[in-house]
């Protein structure tokens, strides 16, 4: 007996060794030789780089890293990067022989040579795995959020290369949310609800698909036409670049979600999880048993049901069990047929996938309708896979643990008394609520000062003082000793994680709450916008407004995140800076370091708190100066991003630079916000500084009650344009009549403001634009945009005794270079519509235009960017008139009234 084991092992042992030396040559190949133990980071990617190569590029040792620079700017064909080296890889016999092309033995022989080349190209998912292999979890987490925006599937199970182990990477599924709409009945009505749930505790059914043997049709293929027919989320054998061999995919299963956008073609009126074991699942027997085990349905594709005893054993077995199973015979070629409850067979012979798909679907729907409860038919949850045994877990990791135990402290002191989400600002985060709204009110009005100024003055700087005393007093909340503490104390990567988790752990404790207020938010800002379209002025128009204000007041309260505790931080420290007062709770003066080492590591910091309308400057000042001291005065590019609310300006920046602005569960805190983003050696020779430093603005001219935001939303802009070596102007549509309202304000306001040496410029960013290269030639629309900017520019420096003729004497800008047209961002309908490629084409485009401008500055030191904010903003706290308006026109008309700026 033992005789004859020793052989089939042996000859396990010899594939294995096989498949490990064309791995690690594979490897070599995609210049990744080392990075298995050595990881990847997203540090190594998410630096200022050379343009992508769009379409293909000269080298197999390129296809790693363009594959994941492709993905990061959420261009789906970074799967499909092709290789053409100068050289053809296909060789013909030199010119001068003498062919006979009508020898057949030749000819054959060529084409054996042919194919033997052909094979030798990597797999493009022995490529995306092989990233994936390489990636530390950091980087993993980011790659597979990319791959989920991107509507691909997702790897659930995964043979470990070296080990063999299987792995569950729950880690990375940690950031993705899906969205879907279910319609219900209520009250004989149809009603749309909408989910947005963490995928990881979203509890759907799942059905999962098994091949067992070789077959030639393509169950990745048929998977795709239930999910999207429009859409490859499974790769399959007919996707370009595809070859016989791979290394890196068998025994691997990925999941991929349905989610129906609530009309009536949805092919499932629920969110339904559909998982895919790649390669044979007769030698993958550990994945094939969990799967099964999880899956409402289980669907097996085979040549025939008698084409062996392994599969008839193996098919006997699932008939017998409770379990709903379809059979798919390749051979076979009856209709689908319902032998018993709950399991049917169907025969593909002669039928096409439409065919195919429609009946599977009906299928699906008809068992998952069925009443027979839940143990026939469980759900499947993400979060659940972790307690399987005989896998290991990615979370499992000592590191990630540890950062998890410290997080978990924090969210344990937010649930303990089941307080509502909206409260815990109140509650943990005082310093920067009601009191730092009155310290920001009466500082604004030190500069504004009348009758008895000194007196005046004087009582307001100890108003001032009180507030920063009870602030100190109140700065001991647990929540900061334990947030700061393990900030301060856990290594770097452990660090990394602990604010990973507190993030994951503070969206999961508000998207419930976030869930009902965004979906009455999103209603009520539908009904304003068409009542606005109308130009309806009517006291409608003002009551929906004003319940908009207040479902949007309910929101900033249930808005919290960690911008929300590095925000308390910098309140913590300005009250004891300015106080000087000692304190045994809480290590203020370690704040900027702890921040400064956050801020380099690539988060973002808060500029301007957009809640009191105020930038904390001590705090900003400590902080850069912090940085400073840590990287030296690097010089710096300062680009400010400026848009409308909900024009793009986050998806844009994402796709530009891979970057992940602080945004809580639903919508973005308000403010300015900073980040470094580092410029890579390779483009060191092109740019003559080290950092680019982008600003990002909330979004302008939310839709409540307008008069509140007027002056916010011109002074943010005023202040981010003022800040930037070029500005970014972001425009959702073709029609920019708002942001001009905006701009006439900012270049009236530095007229005003000749004090500060201002040298903005600015690029105007049309989104959504449908036909791009018509665009480009609307040389009418450019000449309006142009006469519209020269004519506010005049009317302000009329009103300002400025001298200027047009808008470029104040703002560089030329109408020919700097107007970009970009595609809409989706490729169908959300929400199973991938991105659109066009999209991260044209966006790739404003940043080659933004580089190419850069590469024309010497850009600025961090100091002199520290000194440009303190000038800036004193500069706008001195200066409010101009402000309260919303366009030059507006500020002519007051004028000519006799009421004018005053003093």
């Amino acid at each position: 007996m033992s005789g004859n084991t020793e052989k089939p092992e042996k000859e396990e042992d010899s594939q294995n060794k096989s498949w490990q030396i064309e791995t690690e040559t594979m490897l070599d190949r995609l210049h990744l030789q080392g990075k298995i133990q050595q990881k990847l980071s997203p540090a190594d990617f998410l630096q200022i780089r050379p343009p992508v190569k769009q379409h293909h590029i000269e080298s197999e040792k390129d296809l790693a890293h363009t594959f994941l620079h492709r993905l990061i700017m959420l261009d789906y064909r970074a799967r499909y990067i092709a290789v053409r080296p100068d050289s053809p890889e296909v060789t013909t016999e030199s010119d001068n022989t003498e062919i006979d092309y009508s020898d057949l033995e030749y000819f054959l022989k060529t084409t054996a040579d042919t194919n033997e080349k052909e094979k030798a190209r990597v797999h493009p998912m022995d490529v995306q795995m092989a990233v994936f292999h390489c990636s530390d979890s950091f980087l993993k987490q980011m790659m597979i959020t990319k791959l989920s925006q991107c509507q691909y599937a997702l790897p659930l199970l995964v043979p470990d290369p070296v080990t063999e182990e299987i792995q569950f990477p729950l880690w990375t599924f940690r950031e993705i949310t899906k969205t879907w709409k279910v319609t219900q009945i209520k009250d004989d009505s149809k009603i749309i609800i909408k989910k947005s749930v963490p995928v990881y505790k979203a509890e759907t059914p799942l059905v999962s698909f098994f091949r067992l043997g070789s077959l030639s049709v393509s169950k990745s293929q048929l998977m795709n036409t239930l999910i999207n027919n429009r859409h490859d989320t499974f790769f399959h054998k007919n996707c370009p670049g595809s070859t016989k061999s791979r290394y890196l995919m068998d025994g691997v299963a990925e999941i991929a979600w349905y989610c129906p956008a609530g009309k009536p073609n949805d092919a499932f009126n629920d969110c339904i999880a559909f998982c895919n074991l790649h390669g044979d699942a007769l030698l993958t027997e550990k994945q094939r048993d969990i799967l099964i085990e999880k899956s409402s349905i289980n669907i097996f594709l085979v040549a025939s049901l008698q084409s062996n005893e392994e599969i008839q054993s193996l098919i006997s077995c699932f008939f017998k069990s409770h379990r709903p199973l379809i059979c798919l015979t390749v051979d076979g070629s009856c209709d689908a047929v319902k032998t018993k409850n709950g399991k049917y067979i169907m025969g593909l012979k002669d039928r096409n996938h439409s065919d195919v798909s429609e009946h599977l679907k009906r299928i699906i729907r008809e068992v998952l309708s069925s009443v027979d409860g839940p143990i026939l038919k469980p759900s499947f949850q993400l979060e659940t896979m972790a307690e399987l045994s005989g896998i290991r877990v990615d979370e499992t990791d000592p590191a990630c643990q540890r950062g998890k135990f410290a997080a978990m402290e924090i969210i344990n002191l937010l649930k303990k008394d089941n307080m509502d989400v909206s409260k815990i600002k109140d509650e943990f985060l005082t310093c920067q609520g009601q009191l730092w709204h009155q310290w920001s009110k009466i500082h604004r009005e030190l500069f504004h000062l009348r009758g008895d100024i000194e007196m005046e003055k004087s009582k307001k700087q100890q108003e001032l003082m009180d507030i920063r005393q009870k602030q100190c007093a109140a700065s001991c909340s647990k929540l900061m000793q334990l947030f700061t503490g393990s900030l301060s104390s856990l290594p770097e990567t452990e660090g990394e994680y602990f604010l990973k988790w507190i993030q994951i752990f503070i969206d999961a404790l508000s998207t419930d709450d976030l869930s009902s207020i965004l979906q009455s938010y999103g209603e009520k800002r539908s009904e304003v916008l068409a009542l606005k379209n109308k130009w309806d002025k009517s006291d409608l128009l003002l009551r929906k407004q004003t319940e908009l204000e207040n479902i949007s007041k309910k929101l900033q309260s249930a808005t919290f995140g960690l911008e929300h505790i590095f925000r308390e931080m910098g309140q913590i420290y300005e009250a004891h800076k300015t106080t000087q007062r000692e304190s045994r709770n809480t290590d203020w003066s370690k704040y900027p370091e702890l921040a400064a080492q956050l801020m380099i590591s690539g988060h973002s910091m808060e500029l301007m708190d957009g809640d009191a309308g105020h930038v904390p400057l001590t705090w900003i000042s400590s902080l850069l100066e912090e940085v400073i001291k840590k990287l030296g005065d690097k010089k710096v590019f300062v680009l400010s991003v400026l848009g409308l609310q909900s024009s793009g300006k986050s998806t844009m920046l994402n796709t530009m630079f891979g970057l992940q602005f602080a945004v809580s569960a639903g919508r973005c805190t308000k403010g300015a916000f900073m980040q470094l983003l580092k410029v890579s050696e390779e483009m060191k020779k092109d740019l003559k500084f080290d950092y680019v430093l982008v600003v990002d603005t909330e979004g302008l001219r939310a839709l409540e009650l307008e008069g509140n935001n007027l002056h916010h939303d011109n002074e943010l802009a005023t202040f981010v344009v003022g800040l930037g070596n070029l500005t970014l102007i972001n425009i959702f549509g073709e029609n920019p009549s708002e942001m001009q309202d905006i701009l006439q304000i900012v270049v009236q306001a530095f007229m005003r403001m000749k004090e500060v040496k201002l040298s903005p410029s600015c690029v105007f960013v049309h989104q959504n634009v449908t036909d791009v290269a018509a665009a480009e030639k609307n040389m009418d629309g450019k000449r309006r945009l142009q006469e519209k900017l020269d004519h506010m520019a005049k009317l302000a420096a009329k009103e300002e005794v400025y001298d200027a003729e047009c808008f470029s004497d104040v703002i560089e800008f030329d109408v020919q270079k700097d107007v970009k047209y970009c595609a809409q961002l989706w490729e169908g309908s959300p929400p199973m519509a991938p991105p659109n490629p066009g999209y991260s084409e044209s966006i790739q485009e404003v940043k080659n235009t933004i580089l190419s401008k850069a590469s024309k500055s010497a850009g600025i030191t961090l100091s002199q960017f520290k000194a440009n904010i303190e000038d800036l903003w004193t500069a706008l706290l001195n200066e409010s008139f101009v402000f309260s308006f919303k366009n030059t026109h507006e500020i002519a008309g007051k004028s000519s009234m006799g009421a004018g700026p005053g003093p």
